[in-house]
């Protein structure tokens, strides 16, 4: 699941009042803690779960699939919805995503689309109640204008990931091979905290949440 900004304890006692996953999902959080595969962190998935419930939103675009745990996670958290694209760009990750989306029974829902998010993210020609980010950190910024267009008026774009393992709150944090991220995911965060189009907050749960309202 990855690195976690907050303190062992406070993770430790969120995540024991957590209700616990079964099924396809218990299964895939085994599988992502032992073959080190990244998938959202169980607090920002509870978080998730509550926003759906309140937004319950027909349409729901992921950037970044993985193995298709967190389309599967929204898909059986609300029933409402119709339909979810997920783009990814792994050829290792999509067959995986593949069978678990098959496995869980929702292929009639959630659909994989193949490639670069640049790439793809231009060329859709539909609108979503709802953006999850959760691809490549560094183009987060490059992303967004498209994300903006797609959206529907009083949408929600999720940006999961945003502190980067704290290091976007810190110089002190940060190493050589990372300053390129750090520097764009600021931009990033500076652009959605100040735009017109959204209202935003961060929250440091998880490794950093934004969550932007489009007015």
């Amino acid at each position: 699941m990855g690195k976690n900004i907050n303190k062992d304890y406070i993770i430790e006692y969120l995540r024991k009042e957590l209700p616990l996953n079964s099924g396809i999902l218990h299964d895939m959080e085994k599988h992502a803690e032992e073959y080190n595969v990244p998938i959202i962190h169980p607090e920002v998935a509870q978080m998730i779960k509550v926003i759906l419930e309140m937004k319950k939103p027909k349409k729901i675009l992921e950037l970044g699939t993985a193995i298709g745990y967190s389309s599967i996670f929204m898909a059986k958290n609300q029933p409402e919805c119709e339909k979810i694209i997920t783009i990814e760009r792994s050829e290792k990750m999509i067959v995986k995503a593949k069978k678990n989306i098959e496995l869980a029974g929702l292929d009639h829902i959630i659909e994989i689309k193949e490639g670069n998010v640049q790439e793809i993210l231009p060329d859709l020609n539909e609108s979503f109640d709802v953006i999850f980010i959760d691809a490549a950190k560094s183009k987060y910024l490059e992303f967004l204008p498209y994300c903006l267009e797609r959206l529907n008026d009083k949408g929600l774009i999720i940006s999961d990931n945003v502190l980067f393992k704290g290091m976007i709150a810190t110089d002190m944090l940060v190493p050589k091979r990372q300053r390129t991220i750090v520097r764009n995911m600021r931009l990033y965060l500076s652009e959605i905290s100040n735009s017109k189009e959204l209202e935003t907050t961060i929250i440091p749960i998880g490794d950093g949440v934004a969550l932007s309202y489009k007015r």
